[in-house]
C-alpha cells in the first residue's frame, strides 16, 4: 500500500463533478469525508470559513486547491478525498485560478500525512503526472498516478560557497550579507496543509543545493510564525498570508505555485549570496 492509499480510498475520489462556486466545491470534498466517517459536517463548514477568514491561500498551485482546518473534534480520524471539477470555478487567488482539483485533509496530528503530502507535492508539481490527473477515467487511475514514479528529475541547481542571507531591504552583494541562522519558515493559517507542500518543495531544492544539511525548514501557521521569525532568515508564505503577517523583522517572500522548485529557487537566490 502507498503511502497516500492509506488515506485516500477510490471512494473516497470523484471526478468531473459540478460545482456553481468555490464553497461547493469544498463541500464537495467535505461530504465525501463525512460519508465514509472521516469528519464531520461541522469539519467541512471550517474549511469553508478558513478561506472565508483567510483568504484563497489553500490555492497552492494553478488549478489546484488544498482545503482544511485547523484541529478539531469534528475530525475522527486522518483521511483525504479528491473532488476534481467538470468546469474549474474561482476561489479569489490572483495567479492560480480557476480550481479544477480539490484536495481536502482532515488531520487529527500533525505527523501520520507528512509523508503523504511529500508525494501528493510531487505529483502535482511534475507536469505530466498532473496533466494525467486531470483526464484519468476512474478513481482507481486517479490514484495509481499518484503512485507513478516521475519521468524525469528537475536539473540540480549548481551552488558552491557559504550559506549567507541578505537582510531585509538589501542586494544580494556579499558586503551587505549578514549570517544565517540555519531556519526559514513556511506559514499558512492552520500550520499542517498548505505550509507543509511548501516545506517539502523547499526542502527538495535544498537538497539537490547540497544544503539540507546546513538548514532546517519548519512549516507553521500565522500566529506562531509571528513570535519565531527572528529565529529564521526569512519566512516563505502565500500572498494572503504575507499581508495577515505584515512586518515581522525578517524577509518575507511570497510564493504563488508551492510545488514550484523554480519559483522557490528564484526566491532564495533572492535571499541568499550564491556563488
Amino acid at each position: 500500500m502507498s503511502t497516500i492509499s492509506q488515506f485516500l480510498a477510490p471512494s473516497r475520489i470523484t471526478l468531473d463533478v459540478p460545482a456553481s462556486t468555490w464553497q461547493a466545491a469544498i463541500r464537495l470534498a467535505g461530504n465525501l469525508l463525512e460519508t465514509e466517517d472521516v469528519a464531520t459536517a461541522d469539519y467541512t463548514d471550517a474549511m469553508i470559513d478558513t478561506v472565508k477568514t483567510k483568504g484563497p491561500y489553500i490555492v497552492i498551485a494553478p488549478g489546484f486547491a488544498f482545503a482544511h482546518a485547523q484541529f478539531s473534534t469534528a475530525v475522527k480520524s486522518t483521511g483525504m478525498s479528491v473532488v476534481r471539477l467538470r468546469e474549474p470555478v474561482k476561489f479569489g487567488h490572483e495567479t492560480n485560478d480557476p480550481v479544477h482539483i480539490v484536495w481536502a485533509l482532515a488531520a487529527t496530528d500533525h505527523s501520520a500525512h507528512l509523508a503523504a503530502m511529500k508525494q501528493i507535492a510531487r505529483v502535482i508539481g511534475d507536469g505530466e503526472r498532473r496533466k494525467a490527473l486531470e483526464t484519468a477515467a476512474t478513481p482507481e487511475e486517479f490514484l495509481a498516478i499518484l503512485d507513478t514514479p516521475p519521468a524525469s528529475a528537475t536539473a540540480k541547481p549548481q551552488v558552491t560557497g557559504h550559506r549567507e542571507v541578505t537582510s531585509a531591504n538589501a542586494s544580494t552583494s556579499v558586503g551587505d550579507a549578514v549570517p544565517s541562522t540555519g531556519k526559514i519558515l513556511t506559514v499558512c493559517g492552520n500550520g499542517l496543509g498548505t505550509s507543509l507542500f511548501l516545506k517539502n518543495t523547499l526542502d527538495e531544492l535544498l537538497l539537490r543545493w547540497g544544503w539540507a544539511k546546513y538548514m532546517t525548514v519548519e512549516a507553521t501557521d500565522t500566529i506562531s510564525a509571528k513570535g519565531k521569525a527572528k529565529e529564521a532568515d526569512a519566512i516563505l508564505t502565500s500572498g494572503a498570508i504575507a499581508q495577515a503577517l505584515g512586518d515581522v523583522g525578517v524577509p518575507v517572500r511570497v510564493i504563488q505555485d508551492f510545488t514550484s522548485l523554480s519559483e522557490i529557487d528564484a526566491a532564495l537566490r533572492s535571499l541568499y549570496v550564491v556563488e
